[in-house]
């Protein structure tokens, strides 16, 4: 029986983050893919269809805003689970990111094994959890 893990793609234009988060996701069980701008996570997340997006706000080429709402709004997509992890932790850019669709936001930095569980139970209720 292949090994089925879930897949995790990360959306950020900060090459250390992305290496932190896949080492820390890999060693929990999860594959990831990774987007360095919104134009990539966008079509990234379309073609290769991830269990779920960790995504920032802060991207060129389009901002994580936009990538969530073109998600979220399409209803191939729309069950698609979007974590923000940003640097801007302000209370009107968590309104508009839930607004946009967003599943949860979490402000930078943040707790790897803190987001290790939030991933795992949004997981769970979809039946991928790694485990």
């Amino acid at each position: 029986m292949p090994d089925i893990r879930p897949r995790i793609l990360v959306v950020d234009d900060e090459a250390d983050l992305i290496t932190v988060l896949r080492l820390g996701l890999e060693h929990e069980g999860f594959d990831v893919i990774d987007a360095v701008d919104g134009e990539l996570g966008l079509k990234r997340a379309r073609e290769e269809r991830p269990d779920l997006v960790i995504l920032d706000l802060m991207l060129p080429k389009l901002d994580g805003y936009k990538v969530c709402r073109s998600l979220k709004f399409d209803d191939r997509y729309k069950s698609l689970p979007i974590f923000i992890l940003s640097a801007r932790p302000g209370e009107q850019d968590r309104r508009l990111a839930l607004e946009m669709g967003a599943d949860l936001f979490i402000a930078k930095p943040y707790d790897m094994r803190d987001l290790v569980v939030k991933i795992r139970e949004r997981l769970s209720r979809r039946g991928k959890a790694a485990a």
